[in-house]
């Protein structure tokens, strides 16, 4: 029996250094395995812990065998669970392709950093010009509401500061804006009335002198260096006779279309009056309504960025008045002096026309020009384009820096392109709201950019408290949780 039993233990023995052999040489083959994927990617070798060594079995002796089977079986300890082995490296990339050294997991990350960079501001700009493309469509067919807005708002940004001392001074919100709108309304119906006034009372000398200086101009053009007949002269006329005649259909559609523009002036006219009055009467009543349509994380920024774009605004209209009342005193004062008929009414047509800044006056101020050339002399002609060069160097060079530079801030070629980018989208009106509409956009961004970073900078200086506290006292500090107000 215990031979048998020796026998036995023998046979175990046996099986379990072969156990322990098998278990080493797996060990190393992972070992190895693991290793060489580490180094194929590139990633530090994996740790699988020492080998267990293989120890040579002892054989007991024949007693110490037939002792240890009559003692009592050892109760087992049930063994700690073995750390689980780390999951081997990925061998293959998205979409099943074995992975290579050098080659990036995705296309994208193939793509170099600038191209990507380029690619995606390409298309962030293409879609804030589809917006604007969009929004362009949108005020193009609604331009009458369009203009009579912008209008409105210009002209209550002249009138408003107006209503705004007579309520401080007692006077009744209904009864400020009513009164100050009918001045307004009784000022703009007198320039226009004294305009066409001054035209009919002068026409009929202004239509001779006309006469006279086509006779002297056909004239020079015979005895000039052209040295044109009277028969080419003739011909040129009839020419322009038998067009005029032969395009009566067009000259119609023509009229109609005039008799359609004055339709929609007077629309315009009438809704920007409308407009105006329930501006001045209900202005800050109708922008907290505008914001409440915005989000609720804007509103702040907005409410703060409204009243610093109306007073851009304000200054900007108040000094393009200034500027132009002064433009229209001085060329209407030298073509006054040098002869040239309608002096006051040309000063009032510059007037108009200096609400476009920098070039305005010129534009019109070349009216004056041609009625010089066809009333008087050549020289004479001269001598006004050379006063309306000086009242632009004037107004450019000291009239706009001091009036108009600490509320426009916009640079003179800023001014110059919006100028010509809004008389290609909108005409005359366009060229007029070009200027305020850039002023008060970098107003409004101004605002928005310096409360970004007055906020960023409060944000600094908490974490920066923060810091400080937990540095000073680091048990307070884990008890509030890492909060700065603690």
């Amino acid at each position: 029996m215990v031979v048998r039993m020796a026998r036995g233990g023998k046979a175990f023995k046996a099986v379990a250094k072969g156990a322990a052999v098998v278990a080493s040489a797996v060990a190393v083959i992972e070992r190895r395995r693991r290793a060489a994927i580490a180094a194929e990617y590139h990633e530090p070798p994996v740790d699988v812990g020492p080998l267990p060594a293989v120890v040579p079995a002892v054989v007991p002796a024949p007693r110490e065998a037939a002792a240890a089977a009559t003692a009592p079986a050892p109760q087992a300890v049930p063994a700690a669970a073995p750390a689980p082995a780390p999951a081997p490296a990925a061998t293959h990339g998205p979409f099943g392709r074995e992975l290579h050294p050098g080659r990036p997991a995705t296309p994208a990350e193939a793509v170099p950093w600038g191209l990507r960079v380029a690619a995606e501001s390409t298309w962030r700009l293409l879609l804030l010009g589809a917006a604007l493309y969009v929004l362009f469509m949108v005020v193009d067919m609604l331009r009458l509401v369009a203009f009579a807005v912008l209008a409105s708002l210009l002209i209550s940004a002249l009138l408003e500061p107006t209503v705004s001392w007579l309520r401080r001074h007692g006077v009744p919100r209904s009864l400020a804006a009513g009164g100050v709108f009918m001045s307004g309304l009784a000022g703009i119906g007198l320039v226009g009335w004294f305009v066409v006034w001054q035209v009919t009372t002068n026409l009929s000398d202004v239509t001779s002198k006309v006469q006279d200086g086509v006779a002297t101009l056909r004239d020079w053009l015979v005895t000039g260096p052209l040295h044109l007949t009277e028969q080419q002269i003739k011909d040129f006329a009839d020419q322009i006779t038998k067009a005029i005649s032969t395009n009566t259909d067009q000259l119609t559609s023509v009229g109609l279309t005039g008799a359609q523009i004055a339709v929609e002036v007077l629309t315009t006219v009438l809704l920007a009056f409308f407009t105006t009055f329930f501006l001045l009467y209900d202005g800050a009543r109708i922008w907290n309504w505008a914001l409440r349509g915005l989000p609720r994380h804007s509103r702040y920024a907005m409410a703060g960025a409204g009243p610093k774009a109306w007073a851009t605004l304000t200054a900007y209209v108040r000094g393009t008045v200034c500027v132009a009342f002064i433009d229209a005193v001085c060329i209407g004062i030298g073509i006054q002096l040098l002869g040239v008929p309608m002096a006051l009414p040309l000063a009032v047509i510059i007037f108009l026309g200096a609400f476009v800044p920098l070039v305005g006056a010129l534009v019109t101020g070349t009216v004056a020009v041609l009625i010089a050339l066809v009333t008087t002399t050549p020289w004479t002609a001269l001598m006004v384009l050379v006063v309306l060069i000086a009242v632009q160097q004037l107004e450019g060079h000291i009239l706009q820096p001091l009036i108009l530079g600490r509320a426009v801030r916009v640079h003179p070629l800023g001014v110059v392109l919006g100028v010509a980018a809004g008389s290609i989208i909108g005409g005359i009106g366009g060229a007029i709201v070009a200027v305020p509409l850039i002023a008060v956009t970098n107003t409004v961004v101004t605002h928005l950019r310096r409360r970004n970073e007055a906020g960023q900078a409060v944000f600094t200086a908490l974490e920066a408290a923060r810091e400080a506290a937990a540095a000073r006292n680091p048990q307070a500090s884990a008890a509030a949780g890492g909060d700065p107000r603690a």
